[in-house]
C-alpha cells in the first residue's frame, strides 16, 4: 500500500542548508528526505482514501493561518531513539494544532512516541556520528513564515517527494 506522510517543507535556502548538512554526517536518507517538520508521519494510505484525505487537508489548510517559525539549535530524542535534530524554537503551538487537525480525519495514525516538532538531522547512526550532526548545528538559526504544507509520498525508488501543497488560508 502506497505510503504518504504530510509535513511542513523547510524552505530554500536553509531546506538546502540542512539537507547538505545532513549527508556531511552521513545519514544515507539525506538525499530521500527533504528537510521538514512532520505532521502526520509515514503512513500508508489507500487510492480510495487519499482523495478524502487530500479534502480534508483542505479544510485544515483553510481553517489555519499562517505564522512565523524558527529553527534553532540542536536536540536529540537520545537514549530513547537515535535522532539529533534542530529545534523549532518559534512556531511550535501552530505545528502542534496542525498536526493535531491533520490527523483528526479520514486518515487515523496513533503516534509512537508525544507530537515534538523537528527537523531530523542525523537518524540510525552511530554515536559519534550523532555527536557530530548535534555539535555540528548547534549555532543554526533561521527564520521563516510558513504558509504552505505539503502531502508527501514515497516513490517505489524509496524518495519522499511532494504530491499536493495547502496553502494556510485561516
Amino acid at each position: 500500500m502506497p505510503t504518504h506522510g504530510v509535513a511542513i517543507t523547510v524552505p530554500e535556502p536553509h531546506g538546502a542548508a540542512l539537507q547538505e548538512a545532513r549527508d556531511r554526517f552521513g545519514d544515507p536518507l539525506a538525499r530521500f528526505i527533504p528537510p521538514h517538520v512532520t505532521l502526520l508521519p509515514p503512513t500508508e494510505i489507500d487510492a480510495p482514501s487519499l482523495h478524502d484525505f487530500e479534502q480534508h487537508l483542505e479544510v485544515v489548510a483553510g481553517t489555519h493561518a499562517p505564522f512565523g517559525m524558527t529553527l534553532s539549535g540542536t536536540g536529540t530524542f537520545r537514549p530513547l531513539s537515535p535522532v539529533v535534530f534542530v529545534q523549532v524554537s518559534s512556531g511550535i503551538s501552530q505545528c502542534e494544532l496542525l498536526e493535531t487537525a491533520v490527523r483528526n480525519g479520514p486518515v487515523v495514525r496513533r503516534l509512537d512516541f508525544n507530537y515534538h516538532p523537528h527537523v531530523t538531522i542525523a537518524h540510525n547512526l552511530g554515536e559519534e556520528q550523532l555527536d557530530a550532526a548535534f555539535d555540528g548545528l548547534v549555532d543554526f538559526r533561521c527564520t521563516f513564515e510558513v504558509t504552505t504544507f505539503e502531502l508527501y509520498h514515497q516513490d517505489d525508488d524509496g524518495v519522499w517527494r511532494p504530491l499536493s501543497t495547502f496553502t494556510l488560508e485561516g
